[in-house]
């Protein structure tokens, strides 16, 4: 027992708050041109407003489809701030690092736990799909908060016991 007592204190202090995610992009949508509503000549608004329903929904589907837009490319020199760590992969390989500088088109950064150790990669080696930055995550550590103070609450238990 106090051995699974001891490697789950062990685990939060291994535990780190800190998580590696993709920068929330904003989607920009073409905004869809609104058709206005005419008033009927007849003065029977009702129906013509049945009738307008019906069209707009018999016709969704293909507007819809026709002003889908892909998304846009990313620009990697954008992406890939000074000082900060990301999770990168390139030429196959996967990275932790800390970007220095950027020289033109190629991405001067060093390995996290060593610093002396440089890396060069060009832009066009680094996929942009798989960049994810280095955050703090609150639920995370929302949830070892909670169990922590958990467990200092059943050792006060066991304790008074």
């Amino acid at each position: 027992m106090r051995t699974y007592l001891y490697l789950i204190i062990l685990s939060f202090f291994l535990t780190s708050c800190y998580t590696y995610q993709r920068k929330k992009r904003a989607e920009v949508l073409p905004e869809n041109g609104k058709e206005s509503m005419q008033k009927p000549a007849d003065g029977n608004i009702a129906s013509a407003q049945r009738n307008s329903t019906a069209g707009e929904t018999q016709n969704k589907k293909p507007q819809e489809t026709a002003n889908e837009v892909a998304p846009a490319p990313i620009n990697i020199q954008n992406e890939l701030q000074p000082t900060k760590n990301y999770r990168i992969k390139a030429d196959g390989r996967s990275y932790k690092l800390i970007v220095d500088r950027w020289e033109g088109d190629s991405l001067v950064a060093h390995p996290v736990k060593r610093p002396q150790q440089i890396i060069k990669l060009h832009k066009s080696q680094i996929n942009a799909e798989t960049i994810t930055e280095r955050r703090f995550s609150k639920p995370l550590s929302d949830i070892l908060t909670v169990a922590t103070y958990a467990g200092i609450g059943v050792g006060i238990w066991m304790l008074l016991r």
